[in-house]
């Protein structure tokens, strides 16, 4: 598995961590597309994103990554007060499970969370949901080429 492979693996178990014990729980996926239902407990979908920057470092060469991945956090709930606590519990979590472990066990020198973008997402025939977008920034060294 790769640096980076492994990397995402550690940030979506973390987030997953962060926000387990909530009852309902929120689903958490990877890479797939916003569910038109989503669950009570709300969804999380993290992306792999991109890389920002490589750096090499010589004798011996190796990289210094900054990678980007995206979270994308929806909250649904009857109300906008409802959707917007929910939503702010959501990511109070997810930014306290990050700090907790900021090398995600290992997997990264240093992961770092931005601030978010929210959006009011439209759902037919139920009251629209509340969602948030930011990338979390995973720092990490790989040796002899970027793909490892």
């Amino acid at each position: 598995m790769s640096a980076r492979e492994a990397a995402l693996v550690a940030l979506v178990s973390r987030i997953g961590a962060s926000v387990s014990a909530r009852v309902p729980a929120p689903q958490v996926l990877r890479n797939e597309t916003t569910p038109q239902r989503v669950p009570a407990g709300g969804t999380i979908v993290i992306r792999d994103g991109a890389t920002i920057e490589e750096t090499p470092i010589l004798s011996p060469l190796s990289y210094a990554i900054e990678h980007a991945a995206e979270v994308e956090v929806i909250a649904p709930g009857s109300t906008a007060a409802a959707r917007s606590a929910l939503l702010d519990a959501l990511l109070s979590d997810i930014a306290a499970g990050i700090a907790a472990n900021r090398t995600l066990g290992g997997a990264v020198e240093w992961a770092e969370p931005a601030s978010p973008d929210f959006d009011d997402v439209p759902a037919e025939g139920a009251a629209s949901m509340r969602a948030a977008s930011f990338p979390v920034r995973l720092f990490f060294t790989v040796a002899a080429s970027p793909l490892s």
